[in-house]
């Protein structure tokens, strides 16, 4: 079952207190500007080397972006939607180390040096973006040192969000987990409307399906989020 979260105007949890490789479309009409903050950071002369290198795609639900494993193929400045950073388990079971949205480059940190990496990253939220060639993109950070600098910069800021998340994951009860995922979410993608089921939001925080869909009815029943069920759960916020 797939829930639609649509989160109020004024949200703020804090005081709260709650109980017990898929195909990826080419076109489609994209503004040549780009909403990506990493983008949006570089100078023009910079900007225009990167855009001239890429292709605007489309990056539907479940497009894997890269493998574990595996050195990438092509890197993604994201305009819209929501990468999710996984670390694939030995039982099968996933548990999420990440997320990237707009503000950043999916496989930026492969920039750093050859070691492969144990994370696969994937969209779970449809959106688009720019693709470029990885070769493209290693040149331009040994190249150019604007590049060079605001990469650096992003991949210290994920390298912080990891951190906190490890702490969240293990210090944290579910509620707490849930509600930061869903502001996280929400900060990246820039929307209202978070469209995810409760046993994707379950894996996340590792945590049960069961538990997710108790605490998603208590955050309603305070007026902290609204959601509905239908083919995907839409999750809104009250955040100012």
């Amino acid at each position: 079952m797939r829930v639609r979260f649509r989160f109020s105007q004024s949200t703020d949890f804090k005081g709260a207190n709650f109980g017990p490789e898929k195909g990826v479309c080419e076109g489609h009409g994209m503004a040549s500007l780009s909403s990506n903050l990493f983008l949006s950071s570089l100078s023009p002369t910079n900007y225009e080397w990167l855009v001239s290198r890429s292709i605007q795609v489309d990056l539907p639900l479940h497009a894997v972006l890269y493998e574990e494993e595996t050195p990438p193929r092509y890197a993604y400045l994201l305009n819209a939607g929501l990468a999710s950073v996984v670390t694939p388990m030995s039982n099968g079971e996933s548990v999420e180390v990440g997320f990237i949205g707009h503000e950043g480059v999916v496989g930026g940190l492969q920039l750093l040096g050859p070691a492969p990496l144990s994370t696969r990253c994937m969209m779970q939220l449809s959106g688009a973006g720019f693709r470029i060639a990885h070769s493209d993109l290693q040149q331009a950070f040994a190249n150019f040192p604007e590049i060079h600098m605001r990469m650096l910069e992003f991949v210290q800021q994920h390298a912080i969000m990891m951190g906190q998340i490890a702490g969240c994951n293990r210090l944290h009860g579910a509620e707490q987990r849930l509600i930061r995922w869903l502001l996280s979410a929400q900060d990246r993608t820039q929307s209202a409307n978070l469209r995810f089921t409760h046993q994707y939001l379950a894996e996340m925080i590792a945590s049960q399906r069961t538990t997710v869909t108790v605490i998603a009815r208590e955050l309603q029943e305070h007026g902290f989020i609204k959601y509905s069920r239908g083919d995907r759960s839409d999750y809104g916020s009250r955040r100012p």
